[in-house]
Protein backbone atom coordinates (compact mmCIF):
# COMPACT_ATOMS: atom_id res chain seq x y z
CA UNK A 1 0.00 0.00 0.00
CA UNK A 2 2.83 1.60 0.87
CA UNK A 3 4.42 1.76 -2.39
CA UNK A 4 1.13 1.98 -4.54
CA UNK A 5 0.13 5.72 -2.49
CA UNK A 6 4.10 6.87 -3.38
CA UNK A 7 3.07 6.17 -6.87
CA UNK A 8 0.19 7.85 -6.79
CA UNK A 9 2.45 11.25 -5.10
CA UNK A 10 4.55 10.48 -8.18
CA UNK A 11 1.99 10.56 -10.73
CA UNK A 12 0.53 13.84 -9.25
CA UNK A 13 -2.73 12.32 -8.72
CA UNK A 14 -2.66 11.66 -4.80
CA UNK A 15 -5.28 13.91 -3.90
CA UNK A 16 -8.17 11.68 -6.36
CA UNK A 17 -7.28 8.44 -5.59
CA UNK A 18 -8.50 7.20 -2.10
CA UNK A 19 -7.80 3.36 -1.29
CA UNK A 20 -9.78 1.84 1.44
CA UNK A 21 -10.89 -1.26 3.06
CA UNK A 22 -14.83 -2.24 4.26
CA UNK A 23 -16.38 -5.01 6.26
CA UNK A 24 -18.79 -5.58 8.83
CA UNK A 25 -16.63 -9.39 9.40
CA UNK A 26 -15.51 -10.22 12.40
CA UNK A 27 -14.87 -13.35 14.89
CA UNK A 28 -16.35 -13.80 18.50
CA UNK A 29 -14.00 -14.71 21.32
CA UNK A 30 -15.77 -18.02 22.06
CA UNK A 31 -15.23 -20.91 20.41
CA UNK A 32 -17.81 -22.91 18.92
CA UNK A 33 -16.38 -26.28 19.64
CA UNK A 34 -14.72 -25.81 15.95
CA UNK A 35 -12.97 -22.33 16.03
CA UNK A 36 -15.26 -19.10 16.13
CA UNK A 37 -18.04 -18.19 14.53
CA UNK A 38 -18.69 -14.94 12.79
CA UNK A 39 -18.84 -11.38 14.82
CA UNK A 40 -19.23 -7.84 13.77
CA UNK A 41 -16.57 -5.45 12.81
CA UNK A 42 -13.12 -5.07 12.45
CA UNK A 43 -10.42 -2.50 11.59
CA UNK A 44 -9.87 -0.56 8.31
CA UNK A 45 -7.95 2.02 7.18
CA UNK A 46 -8.28 4.74 4.68
CA UNK A 47 -5.73 6.20 2.28
CA UNK A 48 -4.67 9.09 0.30
CA UNK A 49 -3.87 12.61 -0.77
CA UNK A 50 -7.37 13.79 0.04
CA UNK A 51 -7.56 11.89 3.55
CA UNK A 52 -7.38 13.56 6.78
CA UNK A 53 -5.09 11.01 8.37
CA UNK A 54 -3.34 9.72 11.51
CA UNK A 55 -6.49 9.63 13.24
CA UNK A 56 -8.23 6.71 15.46
CA UNK A 57 -12.08 6.96 14.56
CA UNK A 58 -14.81 4.99 16.63
CA UNK A 59 -13.34 3.63 20.35
CA UNK A 60 -11.59 0.44 20.84
CA UNK A 61 -13.67 -2.31 22.45
CA UNK A 62 -13.08 -3.56 25.62
CA UNK A 63 -12.20 -7.20 25.17
CA UNK A 64 -13.57 -9.64 27.22
CA UNK A 65 -16.76 -11.93 27.89
CA UNK A 66 -18.18 -10.24 30.28
CA UNK A 67 -17.94 -6.43 29.42
CA UNK A 68 -20.78 -4.69 27.95
CA UNK A 69 -19.71 -4.31 24.61
CA UNK A 70 -19.92 -7.98 23.95
CA UNK A 71 -23.23 -9.35 22.89
CA UNK A 72 -23.34 -12.64 23.30
CA UNK A 73 -20.90 -15.45 22.56
CA UNK A 74 -18.38 -12.56 22.66
CA UNK A 75 -19.56 -10.62 19.44
CA UNK A 76 -18.08 -6.87 19.81
CA UNK A 77 -20.36 -4.64 19.04
CA UNK A 78 -18.51 -2.23 16.89
CA UNK A 79 -18.97 1.61 17.82
CA UNK A 80 -18.69 2.86 14.29
CA UNK A 81 -20.88 1.00 11.05
CA UNK A 82 -19.45 0.11 8.00
CA UNK A 83 -22.26 2.28 6.47
CA UNK A 84 -20.68 5.55 8.12
CA UNK A 85 -17.73 4.88 6.46
CA UNK A 86 -19.07 3.80 3.17
CA UNK A 87 -21.59 6.98 3.25
CA UNK A 88 -18.25 9.41 3.47
CA UNK A 89 -16.56 7.36 0.97
CA UNK A 90 -19.69 7.71 -1.21
CA UNK A 91 -19.56 10.98 -0.90
CA UNK A 92 -16.44 11.67 -1.73
CA UNK A 93 -17.04 9.46 -4.68
CA UNK A 94 -19.88 12.47 -6.23
CA UNK A 95 -22.89 10.49 -4.68
CA UNK A 96 -25.27 13.21 -3.19
CA UNK A 97 -26.36 12.71 0.36
CA UNK A 98 -29.74 12.13 -0.51
CA UNK A 99 -28.90 9.22 -2.88
CA UNK A 100 -26.10 7.62 -0.18
CA UNK A 101 -29.49 6.12 1.37
CA UNK A 102 -30.07 3.92 -1.69
CA UNK A 103 -26.00 2.95 -2.62
CA UNK A 104 -26.12 1.75 1.30
CA UNK A 105 -29.66 0.94 2.64
CA UNK A 106 -28.85 0.48 5.73
CA UNK A 107 -27.09 4.41 6.11
CA UNK A 108 -30.22 5.33 7.85
CA UNK A 109 -29.64 3.76 10.76
CA UNK A 110 -26.36 5.46 11.84
CA UNK A 111 -25.62 9.11 12.48
CA UNK A 112 -23.83 9.62 8.74
CA UNK A 113 -20.85 12.28 8.12
CA UNK A 114 -19.16 12.58 11.60
CA UNK A 115 -16.27 11.00 10.91
CA UNK A 116 -14.77 13.53 8.44
CA UNK A 117 -12.17 11.55 6.86
CA UNK A 118 -11.34 13.71 4.66
CA UNK A 119 -9.20 17.27 4.35
CA UNK A 120 -11.68 20.25 4.20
Amino acid sequence: MTAFYAATQELGVANQVTSFTASDFGRTLTSNGDGSDHGWGSHHFVMGGAVAGGQFLGTAPEIGLTHNEQVGSGRLLPSTSVDQLGAELANWFGVSQTDVKTVLPNASHFDLYKLRIFKG
